[in-house]
């Protein structure tokens, strides 16, 4: 089954972080995506650029709207997501804790109800 983790933490600006003390996470996450690689679960990962340079669009009424960034005002955001494939939840979990940004911020795991695979979407389960 697929799941997808989900990286919430605050992002480096806002948490004065700056890239000497990036490194030592770089390196984990680089390990942490060669495991699941390895372990052949790993279906996506992304990193994602700060919530600033989110673009928002929206049909309603039939008028497009796009708007820029941010959205949200909170202090942890989704930062990146890892989709794996693995037999059940407690896999899903056991590799959410091996995430380099659990120390740092929170991983939501959440079970995937659809995937697109092969051309077509597919119910999970």
């Amino acid at each position: 089954m697929r799941y997808a983790l989900l990286l919430n933490n605050l992002e480096a600006q806002d948490a004065d972080i700056s890239e000497e003390d990036m490194e030592p996470f770089k390196v984990a996450f680089d390990e942490y995506g060669r495991a699941l690689e390895a372990a052949g679960v790993l279906i996506a990962a992304e990193i994602l650029q700060p919530v600033a340079d989110t673009t928002q669009v929206t049909l309603r009424n039939g008028g497009l709207t796009i708007q820029d960034g941010p959205f949200i005002d909170t202090k942890e955001r989704l930062a990146g997501a890892f989709v794996i494939d693995v037999p059940d939840l407690d896999a899903a979990l056991a590799w959410a804790e091996k995430c380099p940004g659990a120390q740092y911020g929170v991983i939501e795991v959440r079970p995937s109800a659809i995937s697109f695979t092969g051309g077509r979407w597919v119910m999970a389960g």
